[in-house]
Formats: C-alpha cells, structure tokens, sequence
C-alpha cells in the first residue's frame, strides 16, 4: 500500500476537524469507551447507600488487578478494533479505508469541539446573563460553577482549554504521526489507543472510592503517554512565543507545584505566554480543592486571552502536521526508510 495514504489521512481528518468537529448525532469512539468503562465499573462495584455513591466489591489487591485488566483490555481492544476494521475497509476498496480512517481519526482531534465549548460559554457571557454562563460551564467541566463570578467563569474556561489542548489535540496528533511512520492505517490505531487511556483516566483515574484502586492503572498509563507529547507541546509554544526561556522559566517555578505530572505543565505554558495565572481554589461537589498558582498575574484573563490560547493550540497542532508533510515530501529516502524497516 502506498505510505500517501498516511498524509491523505491525516490531511483529511485535520480537515474535518476543523470544517465540522464532532456532529452530534453521530457516534463517536469515546462514547463506546465510555460506555464499556461505566458497565465494567458497574459490574466490580455496588451501590453504598450509606455514602450514596459506589463502593468496590472487591479487596484492594482484587480491584487494582481489575484495574489493570480494564486499562489494557479498552486500550489493547481499541487498537486491535481499530486495525481490524480499517484492514477490512481497505480489502473492501482503499477508497473506504481512507473513508473510515479519516473519521475516525478526526474524532480523536478534539481542537473544533474544544473551541465551541469554550465560545459557547464566551457568547452567553457576553449577554451579561451570569446564571445562564454558570449553567452552560457546567457542561464542559467538572468544578461546581453555580456561585461563579465571571472572572471565575473565565478562568475555568481557560484551564479547560489549556489542560484539554494536550490530551484532546497535540496528544493525539502526536501518536497518529508516529502511527503513521509505521503503517499507513498506524495512526489511526495509535490515536485511538491514545483516547482509550485518556478516556480511562478522565472516568476512572480518579483517587476516592471506588476508583482509588480500580483506576490507578489508567491514572499512571496516561500519565506516561501524555508525558512526552506534553513536554513537546510546551516546547513548541515557548519557541513560538518568542520568549522559550521566559516562558520555560516560569514553567519550571510552577508547573512542578501541580500534582499532575502534566496538566499543570499544560496550563502553565499558556499562563506564562498570556500573562495570566491560573490555579486557586475550586469547588468540587461543595468540597473546596485548592491548585497551585501558575503563571504570573500581570493581565487579567479575558475572553481575548481565552481566543488566544485557542490559536496557540491551532497554531502548534499546524506546526507540527507541517513537520510531518515536510517529513514526508522532502525527505522521501528516510520517509521510505522508516516504512521499509518498521511497517
């Protein structure tokens, strides 16, 4: 098979994106994860009615073996799935292959729904209706949103947007490249692998009952694929911002106080180039939660920060899919090289 396949692809689903993100009622990849997470949880849990919530059925040592199970069965599964049906399409007609391929891979980009989300919440804000911004933030995060001021608001959308830009966006275009570098249909398959863990850890990857044992394995597996297109999608942005070492600075005094080997890594290069900060307290159902402070606080954050932000995630997204065409159109000897020994 021809390796212009990999570059159509990619090509096409960065173009999907962009055009029309996620229609909503198709069905998308992350919703069958979704599902398949929420009935094995049902299934290795039972209902507290004492906590009103779910508490393991198991022993620890029981639940984190389970954990292990279901963070490499969904993540496994969803690469072997992948390949199976793409590998079908293509015997069918390499047209359908692309077809399919192209979908499904830009559903794994996330950069056009992270952008609706985000101006959504901008719009209503803008109507100066507070209540109405409160209730359209509620959908996109997780924080409790109805005692919100509006610097508050906007401070949540610009965490979302920039935590999300690496996991939703450059993460996933990370893996369809080297995906590609190795089959035509391999980034297809690493993108979805990719989604899979990001979706285990999102459900799963939490550290209270009943998930503290059951997610660990999905917590720390997305925690190391995320580790490297993290610290490159930070790199990028410092070059870009025309002060790296600035920018890598700040990102060393702060970005190390977050728990979080690479959110706060995420968010702290945007606070850094915007010169906003983020972090503070957040409400978490009436439980307050505090973050560290990222960035220094010389602007205040306004929607124009949050555009901002959206276009430095478009822009990296651009710079590193221009990398991969160079890639392969000037220098076709070692495009055909990594083909020939890795495909």
């Amino acid at each position: 098979m021809s390796s212009n396949y990999s570059v159509l692809i990619l090509g096409i689903a960065a173009l999907l994106d962009r055009l029309i993100g996620d229609p909503i009622n198709w069905l998308h990849p992350v919703q069958v994860m979704g599902w398949l997470i929420a009935k094995f949880t049902e299934i290795v849990t039972v209902n507290d009615a004492v906590n009103s919530r779910r508490s393991p059925r198991f022993a620890p040592q029981i639940m984190r073996a389970l954990g292990i199970v279901l963070g490499l069965g969904l993540i496994i599964g969803s690469g072997l799935m992948t390949w199976l049906l793409l590998a079908i399409a293509a015997q069918v007609h390499s047209g359908l292959g692309i077809a399919i391929a192209s979908m499904l891979l830009a559903a794994c980009f996330a950069g056009r729904s992270l952008r609706d989300a985000a101006e959504s919440v901008l719009t209503v804000l803008a109507t100066g209706d507070l209540e109405q911004a409160q209730q359209q933030l509620s959908y996109y995060v997780g924080r409790d949103t109805a005692n919100l001021s509006e610097s508050e608001i906007l401070r949540a959308i610009l965490e979302t947007v920039t935590e999300n830009a690496i996991d939703g966006v450059t993460s996933p275009l990370f893996y369809a490249i080297v995906g590609s570098l190795i089959w035509d249909y391999g980034g297809v398959v690493g993108a979805i692998a990719y989604k899979a863990a990001s979706t285990l850890d999102s459900m799963v990857g939490y550290r209270e009952t009943p998930y503290s044992d059951l997610g660990w394995f999905s917590a720390k597996t997305d925690d190391v694929l995320t580790w490297l297109p993290c610290r490159l999608t930070v790199l990028t942005l410092a070059l870009v911002s025309g002060q790296p070492l600035t920018v890598w600075r700040i990102c060393q005094r702060d970005a190390k106080q977050d728990p979080s080997p690479n959110s706060g890594w995420s968010e702290c290069v945007y606070a850094a180039i915007l010169q906003v900060q983020l972090g503070g307290e957040n409400y978490y159902r009436g439980v307050v939660k505090s973050k560290p402070l990222l960035g220094n606080p010389i602007e205040a954050i306004a929607p124009a920060k949050v555009q901002q932000a959206l276009s430095l995630t478009r822009l990296c997204f651009l710079i590193w899919l221009g990398l991969f065409l160079l890639l392969f159109f000037l220098l076709p000897n070692l495009w055909q090289w990594f083909h020939h020994n890795w495909a």
